[in-house]
């Protein structure tokens, strides 16, 4: 007869006496085991928590450096190397990148102030190698030490070069916007002494016509001569005038009919003593019979004289701008003006057209021109393109529906 096998039930007490766990060195190594795991398990969990905050450090766009309490750096994220290569390595001072040529400025540099427990916001500036300023905000702040520990500091270094250079143009533009307002009012003013002066001549020319003794005398002999000259550059004067007061009215938005012809010649009696003192020549092939068009007769202006003023300052020394109109298919009224200038390149052209953008040196242009240019067109019905190539020139086409008869 074969034996029952019997589960017999025995309880963890038990169990740890029968295996001497209770007495023997085994359950002490049991322990340690456990905490061996334990251990395992926050090393572990403090490895997941560095690499997320190296990721955070790394994902960061602005520039984030760690200085120790003595002013040297500790950390700095990948963007620090891409402005200051140098001045951010490991063990580099403070001094390096906020007072070079003193050896500590408590009350200047951010980092000082900041590791003697002051929050500190302040704006730098860079020249780099290539010659083009930088500019920068700067945010210190205090990271306190522990017990036995002393302060260091937290710096973030955030590039804001495009937002201060807009910020100039701005400047910039409001400046000429004054100086505009200015002009039209000394223009105004000296259109009444000149009409005096050109009154003037004109009355003593009448006078020499009409006493033949003063004809006569050989004394005078230059004087009508000298005379008509005043009479007739007092005019030339006074229609420059004129046409620079056309030019800065303040257009309130109306169209009406408008002569392209008029006004390319309106604004050509501005700009012609630039093309003198710069030995630009200007030609023109305007088309006699050319249909008025629909326009705001003051925004036109301003379109022809952006782009006549782009055109010469393309050109460095002597070159050639000819300006063409054409009534083509019918329905649209073509203004082309070309330059024998520098061109624009590949890479720039599609950018012209927006704000702020422009490929002229400093003072020279603050971007606004052909973004204004571009609008109006539009705002007309019409439409404007650019042919370009470098070192050979450009060509703007503007094309604004005619009146229809």
């Amino acid at each position: 007869m074969d034996k029952v096998a019997v589960r017999t039930k025995v309880d963890e007490s038990s169990l740890e006496r029968l295996l001497g766990l209770d007495s023997s060195k085994i359950g002490f190594y049991s322990e340690v085991k456990q905490k061996i795991h334990e251990l395992e398990a926050a090393n572990q969990g403090l490895r997941s928590k560095s690499s997320e905050f190296q990721a955070l450090f790394d994902s960061i766009i602005d520039g984030v450096i760690v200085y120790d309490n003595n002013g040297m750096v500790q950390h700095r994220n990948h963007v620090c190397p891409q402005y200051f290569p140098q001045q951010t390595l490991p063990g580099c001072s403070c001094r390096e990148l906020f007072h070079p040529e003193l050896e500590s400025a408590p009350h200047v540099c951010p980092v000082e102030r900041a590791l003697a427990g002051e929050r500190v916001e302040i704006s730098i500036s860079s020249l780099p190698a290539d010659g083009n300023a930088r500019y920068f905000d700067v945010t210190a702040t205090t990271i306190e030490g522990g017990i036995n520990e002393q302060n260091r500091a937290l710096l973030f270094l955030r590039d804001v070069t495009d937002k201060r250079l807009h910020e100039f143009q701005l400047i910039q533009a409001e400046k000429l916007s004054s100086i505009g307002v200015l002009a039209a009012g000394v223009a105004h003013e000296i259109n009444n002494p000149l009409s005096s002066v050109a009154g003037y001549a004109e009355a003593l020319l009448r006078r020499f016509n009409e006493e033949h003794s003063l004809a006569e005398d050989p004394r005078l002999d230059d004087f009508t001569k000298y005379l008509q000259v005043i009479v007739r550059e007092s005019y030339r004067c006074k229609s420059i005038i004129d046409c620079l007061l056309s030019f800065s009215r303040k257009s309130d938005g109306s169209v009406s009919n408008v002569n392209i012809n008029a006004v390319l010649n309106e604004v050509l009696e501005l700009i012609r003593y630039k093309s003198r003192y710069d030995r630009i020549e200007i030609q023109t092939d305007f088309q006699s019979d050319l249909p008025d068009v629909i326009a705001d007769q003051t925004g036109l202006r301003q379109v022809c004289m952006n782009l006549l003023i782009n055109a010469h300052q393309a050109i460095s020394g002597s070159g050639l701008v000819k300006i063409t109109t054409r009534m083509i298919q019918q329905s649209m009224v073509m203004i082309q003006i070309s330059d024998s200038g520098c061109g624009i390149s590949r890479e720039a052209i599609d950018q012209i057209w927006d704000p702020f953008f422009t490929t002229k040196n400093v003072g020279q242009g603050n971007g606004l021109g052909l973004a204004v240019t571009y609008n109006i067109i539009k705002r007309l019905g019409g439409d404007i393109s650019v042919e370009s190539q470098c070192g050979t020139g450009s060509k703007f086409t503007v094309r604004i529906p005619a009146c229809q008869k």
